[in-house]
């Protein structure tokens, strides 16, 4: 998505309006400067404003997130684009989510590994010792688990029998089920079947 298209349209749809930026930040119960951001391109509008956006404005989502008016017979062409652009968006977003669970469990247990081997040449065993290593793992943990929660939030979970694509957003089921990278073993929502449902990182039946 354009944002500074999108921003041009709402500032030429306000003014056409003959609202000033204080004027519609009023009317939305927001300060203007949020409008200002959107109108330099800096942000989108919040999802709980777009509708009363929508009806200020008098407008539609389409044409909201397109940045200009449409024609109904361009309409449904426009749409398939915006649905694709969605889709695009939303595939970048969880193969980043994906890299950073990566990068994030990687550099722990990297930084782990060292420590742990660094603390056990310089120190004698005692009580420093058994605190730092415990200490260590407890970091190592909570960055475990937040890595794991980047991995559950991205994508879908794509059923090995029949093709489905689903969300599983259950965080103690994910935890404890077989899994081999980010492939784990499920039961899909459709068929009913237990397999390694791989990861996918978007959902094609939308």
């Amino acid at each position: 998505m354009d944002l500074i298209k999108i921003g041009k349209f709402i500032a030429d749809c306000r003014k056409k309006k003959k609202l000033t930026q204080e004027q519609l930040a009023e009317k939305l119960y927001i300060t203007d400067r949020a409008v200002s951001k959107w109108e330099r391109g800096l942000s989108l509008p919040d999802v709980d404003k777009m509708l009363d956006l929508y009806n200020i404005l008098d407008i539609n989502v389409n044409e909201l997130l397109n940045g200009e008016k449409i024609d109904m017979k361009d309409y449904e062409k426009k749409n398939e684009e915006l649905l694709l652009e969605l889709a695009k968006q939303d595939e970048l977003k969880n193969k980043r989510l994906i890299t950073d669970m990566w990068v994030i469990t990687i550099t722990a247990f990297i930084f782990y590994t060292a420590l742990v081997i660094i603390s056990s040449i310089l120190l004698e065993e005692g009580p420093i010792l058994a605190a730092i290593i415990c200490i260590a793992t407890v970091v190592l943990l909570v960055v475990c688990f937040y890595g794991f929660k980047l991995e559950v939030d991205a994508g879908y979970f794509e059923c090995r029998y029949c093709h489905h694509i689903f969300e599983e957003k259950n965080y103690f089921k994910l935890l404890i089920a077989p899994h081999m990278g980010t492939s784990r073993y499920q039961k899909c929502s459709k068929c009913g079947k237990k397999s390694m449902a791989k990861k996918v990182m978007n959902n094609r039946e939308k």
